[in-house]
């Protein structure tokens, strides 16, 4: 039988697909899906490089775990993420019908709450796991962004 995984095992793997987003100049968001401590799908931010303000973190890692399942609905699957997600994010979330949204750090300027946004009523919602972290990530990466222009 496994032993369950904690929210923070997980939210560390989110950290890691976020300095890799870091690592590509993109904002460092990233984010896993898991079922039954299972890592299922993985996702960064991609607007950069793809050209496409749609690519975030959640919407790659929301496709990649729909085919994973074979299905559209992500039913019994805990999504981690660095970041509070958006409202487009918030919107993808409530039609996919997440179980478990767990993320990091709160957006106060554009997160789903802020934003005026809805989950899936069925959504669990937790937040502060690593925020300090990814926190740190984000801040470092807007001050480089400053820095360099």
């Amino acid at each position: 039988m496994l032993t369950p995984l904690d929210d923070e095992f997980f939210m560390k793997k989110a950290l890691e697909e976020a300095r890799t987003a870091f690592d590509k100049g993109e904002i460092p968001v990233g984010v896993v899906v898991a079922v039954k401590n299972k890592i299922i799908a993985r996702g960064h931010n991609l607007t950069e490089i793809l050209n496409d303000v749609t690519a975030h973190a959640e919407m790659q890692a929301i496709t990649a775990a729909a085919n994973y399942l074979g299905g559209k609905y992500l039913r019994d699957c805990t999504m981690y993420v660095t970041l509070e997600p958006c409202q487009m994010c918030a919107g993808a979330l409530y039609w996919s019908q997440l179980s478990k949204l767990v993320y990091a750090a709160n957006d106060l300027q554009r997160g789903y709450r802020t934003m005026g946004a809805q989950l899936h009523p069925k959504t669990q919602v937790k937040s502060g796991i690593l925020e300090k972290e990814a926190s740190e990530l984000l801040k470092r990466f807007f001050v480089q962004k400053r820095n360099l222009n």
